[in-house]
Parts: structure tokens; C-alpha cells; sequence
């Protein structure tokens, strides 16, 4: 690591949480100037600035909700002047108001600075080609990651997300070493290069996959496929955008960059936060942002933090892989399920089927059904109906086992499940029809 990298993200921890603690007490104290909804949120619970002096004063400030940002539509939650915005990002807005996110030129450099340690950790470096296959557009998602490669000193290929074909033929003149997309996209992309065989051109060696919700075992098919190491990247819109935490090259935890976040685990129910270790809410407060800060910010991401020292060095805290969220869990029959839960079931099966799936719920005579159609893979479309319904059997009971319920699995045609060149939609959820359908 080069020694702007090694004094931050190396500091011995007693430094770095006073460091945190300084830049809370600052961070709270304009905050609460410049942003009206903090300020009546810190008065409703008799809070001033000066009550914050350090890390351990936290708890007592008041959460911050994804709702906020959209009541607030579209700069009411800026903490500066919009003479000092140089840039705006939004949500897709698909469930209501987008949610409008800004930054001033420091945000912006922090933004590039912390996927650049990402690349950094990866092995990349100023020989390297980062192919950005993230959108470029209102979602935050590719400028992150084109930032950060021109801060290392990269060649960055802004691509952007979709035409598969070109992103291919791209890859292989340009000769792209990283990677950066969303998972599923990942596997698309292999799945034409290698239709188009021209997997063994490709030149990648790392992938940086996030945005979406990924396992260990699509990992493992993604190094495979594409013969590369996968890494994930933690981010979102509300806190910075991806590289607010991002694996290192021992692959066992994001580094969260601690001198920029806080992040906290309380319980989803009762707010409380939870001992270290812990299972539960992730929470995280910006500490260094300028143009839309947030404090104690409920991301619904359901994850544990490893305080433990990581073999490479670094002194941050890593945060397990989420395990889903809060606000996207599926509750079917009284019963907990999420869609990664689903998927470790499904990639278990080896090649005989592949990892596109799409979860259909449903309601019948006042009670949940769900099914799950799976794409059975080439090879095995070639077999008998009884070898087929053989495998449809075997993911059932591995669902039941993992799930303590068992859906209706329909194995289906190669390719006939939509795909995806972005985030994958992969719940379809109809219970919430009038009476469901019948």
C-alpha cells in the first residue's frame, strides 16, 4: 500500500476512534445548524451539539430513515449551500420520490479516495484497466468506481451498464484487467463471452461485485467461470455510493472506512444497540461528508461486525456479507426468508441447473405459496422428464431443510427468465393484490 493508504487505514485503533469522536462532535454541530429536521429531532429529545463529545455519546443521538429523504424531496436535507454541490445522484424512485443525494467537491474526492483503497487491496494500480460496468447516470453506482481508478492512476473504461456484446468486445481490445458490475451481471457476461468463445481472450483478473445481494457460492461460480478473484464492495446512496466498505485480498470481511463512517449493529425491533459480534440492524453515521450527511442512518441491512485484526494489516472493522434486509425480507407463512437463502440452495446443485431463478408468492384460500422457477442448465435439458423432476425434488427438500417450508420448484427452459443487465429483479411478489390471485 502506498503511505497515504497505510496511515489511515492502518491506524492503531485507540487513534482512530478519537479521530472518529472529533469529527462526530464536528458533523453534529453543523448539522444541527444547517439541517432543520436533525435540529427539531435533537430539540425533541433535549439534545444539544455540545452533548456530543465523542464516539461514546452516539447512542444518544436520534435515528435517520430512508423516509426523511423523501419527505424532504429534493434538497432538503443539504447541509451546505447548493452553490457548493458539484454533484447530485438519485434512486431509481421506483416505490415513490427518488432520493436525492448531493456533493461538494471534498465529497467527491473522499468518494474517489475510498474505492480507490478498494482497487488498491485488489492489486490494482497504474498498469491496470478498470472496466466500469456500473451505470453512469443518477445511480451512484459507476462514478465511484471510475474516480477511484484515475485516483490510483489507473486507465479507467467507462463503459456503463448493457450491450453485452460490445462490453465483450470492449474488454478484449482494451484489454480490461478489473471488472466492476453487479454480480448477476457478472455471470451474464460470462455466459455470452463464453456463447460467443471468447472466453479465453478476456485479460480480467480481479471483479469489485456489489449492488445487489450476492453468496459464497456465486462467488465461487463467478471466479470460475470468469477465472478471476471476485471481491465484494458495500455502498449506498444515502451514505456515499459503493467503497463505504470493501474486501481486501484476504476475502474474509469488508474494511469499513472507519475514518469516514461509524457504523453501529443495534436491533432492528427495539433500536438498541447490540454487543459486539452481534446480529442485527446496520447503522451507519457520515463523519466526513459535507453535502448531505447523515446521522445514525437505518440502512435495513441485516449483518454482524468483525472487530478481530485482519491478516493484511488493515485496522478497520469488516462487516459480514449482509444476509438481507429488513425491509426486503420475504415473511411467508410466519417464517423469515431470504432470497440469499435461496440461492446458496440453488448454486449447491452444481451444473445441472443455473443461477437465474425468480421467486413468485402468492396467496390461496388465505394462506402464502410460493414458487421458484429455476433455469435448468443445457445439459440437462437433454435428460428425461424423471431425471428433470428428480432435481425438482432434490432443491424442494434442500429448501425445506434450509427454510423450514417448502415452495413448488419448477424447473424451466435455458434463457426463458428474463435477464437482467443491472440489479436483478428476482421476487414478484402478487399477495399484495386484492385477494390475491385465485
Amino acid at each position: 500500500m502506498s503511505m497515504w493508504q497505510r496511515d489511515i487505514e492502518t491506524m492503531p485503533r485507540e487513534e482512530l476512534v478519537k479521530l472518529q469522536g472529533e469529527r462526530l462532535k464536528w458533523q453534529v454541530k453543523r448539522m444541527y445548524e444547517n439541517v432543520e429536521l436533525f435540529r427539531n429531532r435533537m430539540d425533541e429529545k433535549g439534545l444539544k451539539p455540545e452533548d456530543v463529545q465523542g464516539v461514546e455519546d452516539l447512542k444518544k443521538l436520534p435515528f435517520s430513515y430512508k423516509n426523511d429523504l423523501r419527505d424532504c424531496y429534493p434538497y432538503g436535507l443539504f447541509a451546505v449551500p447548493m452553490s457548493e454541490i458539484r454533484r447530485v445522484h438519485a434512486s431509481s424512485g421506483t416505490t415513490g420520490k427518488q432520493i436525492v443525494v448531493g456533493y461538494t467537491e471534498n465529497d467527491l474526492d473522499m468518494w474517489a479516495d475510498c474505492f480507490a483503497r478498494m482497487l488498491k487491496a485488489v492489486g490494482a494500480d497504474e498498469n491496470s484497466f478498470v472496466h466500469v460496468a456500473y451505470g453512469l447516470g443518477l445511480f451512484t453506482g459507476g462514478f465511484g468506481a471510475h474516480d477511484g481508478a484515475v485516483k490510483i492512476g489507473a486507465t479507467a473504461i467507462p463503459i456503463s451498464a448493457g450491450n453485452t456484446q460490445r462490453q465483450i468486445k470492449t474488454m478484449i481490445d482494451f484489454g480490461s484487467t478489473v471488472l466492476c458490475c453487479t454480480p448477476s451481471y457478472a455471470l451474464y457476461l460470462a455466459e455470452a463471452a463464453e456463447e460467443m468463445g471468447v472466453l479465453d481472450q478476456l485479460k480480467l483478473k480481479a471483479g469489485i461485485f456489489g449492488a445487489e445481494p450476492w453468496t459464497e457460492e456465486m462467488r465461487k461460480e463467478i471466479e470460475r467461470k470468469l477465472n478471476i478473484k471476485a471481491y465484494d464492495i458495500y455502498g449506498l446512496s444515502e451514505i456515499l455510493g459503493p467503497g463505504v466498505s470493501y474486501e481486501c485480498e484476504c476475502q474474509c470481511g469488508m474494511h469499513i472506512c472507519e475514518d469516514n463512517f461509524i457504523a453501529e449493529i443495534i436491533d432492528p425491533d427495539t433500536g438498541e444497540v447490540l454487543p459486539e459480534g452481534s446480529k442485527g440492524e446496520l447503522v451507519f453515521t457520515t463523519i466526513t461528508k459535507e453535502g448531505f450527511p447523515v446521522i445514525r442512518y437505518r440502512t435495513r441491512d441485516i449483518c454482524s461486525l468483525n472487530y478481530e485484526p485482519c491478516k493484511c494489516g488493515r485496522t478497520h472493522i469488516r462487516m459480514n456479507k449482509p444476509q438481507g434486509r429488513s425491509d426486503d425480507m420475504m415473511i411467508i407463512r410466519g417464517v423469515n426468508v431470504f432470497p440469499s437463502q435461496i440461492e446458496e440452495v440453488l448454486l449447491k446443485v452444481g451444473n445441472q441447473v443455473t443461477p437465474n431463478y425468480q421467486i413468485i408468492i402468492d396467496r390461496e384460500n388465505n394462506t402464502d405459496v410460493f414458487e421458484i422457477n429455476v433455469e435448468m442448465s443445457e445439459n440437462l435439458l437433454a435428460d428425461s422428464v424423471k431425471a428433470i423432476e428428480k432435481i425438482e425434488k432434490q432443491i424442494t427438500a434442500e429448501l425445506r431443510s434450509t427454510l423450514g417450508i417448502g415452495p413448488k420448484v419448477r424447473l424451466v427452459n435455458p434463457k426463458s427468465i428474463e435477464r437482467s443487465e443491472g440489479k436483478a429483479k428476482r421476487i414478484i411478489d402478487r399477495r399484495n393484490l386484492v385477494g390475491g390471485n385465485k
